[in-house]
């Protein structure tokens, strides 16, 4: 859709330039500059879209708790059988 609307912009301003009445003219150059800001600002758009992360992969605040409490259940675990291993 981007590049559509740049092409459209591209052919407004091809008739603003072979255009021979100011009215048209006029038209023609509006019509071209909001087109060409619907291409800037829907590539913007997607660009934003693309490096943003998934919802689905963030976590809710229960899971992050769990996933901390087992991190700091495994490292309890290791000290104690680094513990056991010196003795």
């Amino acid at each position: 859709m981007a590049w559509l609307s740049l092409l459209l912009a591209l052919g407004a301003l091809w008739v603003a330039f072979t255009a021979s009445s100011p009215g048209i003219l006029f038209l023609a150059l509006l019509v071209a500059l909001v087109l060409f800001a619907v291409f800037v600002l829907k590539l913007a758009s997607d660009r934003i879209g693309n490096r943003a992360r998934s919802e689905q992969l963030m976590l809710d605040p229960e899971e992050l708790r769990r996933l901390r409490e087992q991190a700091e259940a495994r490292k309890l675990a290791a000290a104690a059988q680094q513990n056991d291993a010196i003795r």
